[in-house]
């Protein structure tokens, strides 16, 4: 960032949404599948998309200039290793990434709204659909993790565990990668919502785990968490909840966990002066447009919200400048 402020400066930051707006609805349209077997001419490509004629040549051409197309002759085509990453099919897909990150801008569009009032924004319309978010959000989570979860649990150490409770589990990618860590007989149990279920099953079906992971459907706000688990794994959950809420979850992960079993939470830990990590601070800004009451928190707010829950002995596990922060705490 400027140490001396200036108007340009201002400037290129408040101008910054227009590149990822074209963005988000080449996505939602899906315009890069549409692409992704050869050119098309803009015609065509609005025959495909069922757009309007003008409107998606003015897209196409601005993705043009952002060089994510090629326009050549009046048709147009991906540029090289767009489709990798911008389609479903895509050996490095963000897609789903990308399409939750539009329903989020949609949010942070009503923000001085959300800072009157301190309530979460509205839900904004897409071109998909609202019943495209959850999807989405699954999805996009699965792009993020992926790569992220064998290179974390390899830094923690080797997993030691009989039996994995992985908490919000989603769609199965810190399942996988803990019981390809861990021992041949281990074996876990994904909770998340009744929604999300069969997108987990899917995946963990792909990855041959069908005998190793028992899939539970529940809400940990409301439903007790499966027992007899002497790891549980809380990734990306606690920034969604307050304080109030984390206690409450913590209290029932305890109450899941043999004696002796571990809680690992996967999160952002933010500084006390609660500024750093920047992109932490920022992050907060995310769940007070989308969430009643969560945000990102300090060691000393996880510590005390654990001990509270009556686990021992909680310390940071790995430090991050983001989301890998590890913290760890035993039952007794």
């Amino acid at each position: 960032m400027p140490t001396n402020w200036t108007a340009d400066a201002v400037l290129r930051i408040t101008s910054g949404f227009q590149a990822p707006c074209v963005v988000f609805a080449a996505v939602e349209l899906d315009l890069f599948s549409a692409l992704a077997g050869g050119a098309m001419s803009a015609e065509d490509l609005a025959g495909r998309l069922g757009t309007d004629p003008r409107a998606t040549v003015i897209l196409a051409d601005a993705l043009s200039g952002m060089e994510l197309l090629v326009k050549d002759g009046g048709r147009y085509r991906a540029a090289d290793g767009v489709p990798d990453v911008l389609t479903s099919d895509g050996a490095e897909s963000v897609l789903a990434m990308v399409r939750h990150q539009a329903n989020c801008f949609g949010r942070w569009t009503q923000l001085a709204g959300v800072i009157r009032t301190g309530e979460p924004a509205e839900r904004a319309q897409t071109a998909r659909g609202r019943r495209d978010g959850l999807a989405a959000f699954i999805g996009g989570m699965h792009n993020i993790h992926r790569a992220v979860a064998p290179e974390l649990i390899a830094r923690l150490g080797p997993p030691r565990f009989r039996h994995l409770l992985d908490v919000g589990g989603a769609s199965g990618t810190w399942t996988i990668a803990f019981l390809a860590a861990g021992s041949d007989e281990a074996t876990a149990t994904i909770f998340d919502l009744p929604d999300v279920i069969p997108m987990a099953e899917e995946r963990i079906a792909a990855a041959g785990l069908q005998d190793r992971v028992n899939l539970v459907g529940g809400d940990f706000h409301t439903d007790d968490l499966p027992d007899g688990a002497d790891l549980a794994w809380l990734s990306a959950i606690i920034h969604q909840n307050s304080r109030r809420q984390n206690r409450d979850l913590y209290a029932k992960v305890y109450a899941a966990l043999a004696r002796g079993g571990r809680v690992l939470i996967r999160d952002v830990v933010m500084e006390p002066c609660r500024t750093r990590p920047p992109r932490g601070a920022l992050f907060a800004v995310n769940m007070l447009c989308v969430t009643p009451g969560g945000g990102t928190y300090t060691f000393d707010e996880i510590r005390d919200d654990l001990l509270a829950a009556g686990f021992a002995e909680p310390k940071l596990l790995a430090e991050s400048d983001w989301m890998d922060a590890v913290v760890e705490a035993t039952k007794p």
